[in-house]
């Protein structure tokens, strides 16, 4: 994974929608790396070591000792280490201002639309302590209205920019988990036609992989501590 003339980047990780975003940009930028698991549910967020990196307890951040100008740089926000990465490689983030726009304009609108809905829905669906149909709906109803954007988007293109880009990077994570959604992805053929095809690129099956098996480590639906801890905001 590492080569003599790059240090490795430390990424501060778990394996959620987020986390993949920064796995997968590693993998297909190449770029060696370090993870270092932040386990969400057990409070690893609110370290001190790592405020100081991600200042609102949340992950993922990274750490790139080879930064600009040759100093070391810290970033958080998965959207913002995207962008960065993509600078830093000249990968899946075009120079040209008109396809710059185009990927960011999608990058953006997963960062404030389809990230913060689809993981409503997984909360009100899945770990609510209480099932509130409202909320149920409401948001079920909002991520079913953003796959439809995304299966128009698709229909003239194979992917959201044009070509492959870290908006569809930013994006994969969040589709791949339809089910736990309360959606059909049959019903939209041209958002499956893009998910099958993202989901077949190397890079992208070896982000997922990373750590995959602290998935189950903690169990939301169940675990009242992490809930606290997750869903309340507090250190343990």
């Amino acid at each position: 994974m590492t080569t003599a003339q790059q240090k490795p980047i430390d990424l501060y990780y778990w394996p959620t929608p987020n986390g993949w975003k920064i796995s997968i940009m590693l993998e297909e930028c190449g770029l060696p790396y370090t993870v270092h698991p932040v386990n969400i549910g057990k409070g690893d967020q609110f370290k001190p070591e790592f405020l100081a990196i991600s200042p609102n307890n949340k992950m993922p951040a990274i750490v790139d000792p080879e930064g600009p100008d040759g100093e070391p740089i810290s970033v958080f926000e998965s959207g913002a280490i995207l962008q960065y990465l993509g600078r830093k490689t000249g990968k899946f983030y075009p120079t040209d201002e008109r396809k710059r726009v185009e990927v960011e304009q999608w990058l953006f609108w997963q960062m404030a639309g389809l990230g913060p809905m689809a993981g409503q829905t997984h909360h009100f669906r899945i770990y609510a302590p209480e099932k509130i149909p409202y909320a149920i709906e409401r948001y079920t109803n909002e991520t079913n209205r953003l796959y439809g954007v995304m299966n128009k988007r698709l229909a003239d293109r194979e992917f959201l920019a044009g070509e492959y880009s870290i908006a569809d990077i930013a994006c994969v994570g969040w589709v791949k988990l339809w089910d736990r959604q309360g959606q059909d992805i049959t019903e939209f053929p041209h958002l499956k036609r893009w998910l099958d095809t993202v989901l077949a690129r190397p890079a992208v099956q070896r982000g997922l992989a990373v750590n995959s098996e602290d998935r189950g480590k903690v169990d939301l639906a169940k675990d009242k501590e992490a809930q606290a801890i997750l869903f309340g905001q507090r250190a343990r």
